[in-house]
């Protein structure tokens, strides 16, 4: 027979509980990536621009945000949306023989 301890059943019970939560962690994940959000500053560093610019953006409504408080938030989905719909294709070159 093995020996047992009153704290063997505690640990099972934490041992228990971090397991459930793991699982909770795991499925909260995004598993879609569009649906991260960046806030002002690591919006900024990621377009390279003022924040100026971003508040024009904002303002003229070429790209969408959420707003909570004072605190501005960018979906990934309207960065790329924004970007797509900038986007300029390459000209096509013609070569000389």
């Amino acid at each position: 027979m093995g020996y047992y301890h009153p704290l063997d059943e505690r640990l099972e019970t934490i041992e228990d509980r971090l397991n459930d939560l793991t699982l909770m962690l795991k499925e909260k994940q995004r598993t879609n990536p569009e649906e991260v959000f960046f806030d002002t500053q690591e919006f900024l560093q990621v377009m390279n621009v003022s924040k100026r610019t971003a508040q024009y953006w904002r303002d003229s409504g070429l790209i969408g945000f959420c707003q909570i408080g004072h605190k501005i938030y960018y979906r990934l989905s309207d960065i790329n949306l924004f970007l797509n719909n900038h986007f300029q294709p390459a000209k096509a070159v013609v070569k000389s023989k």
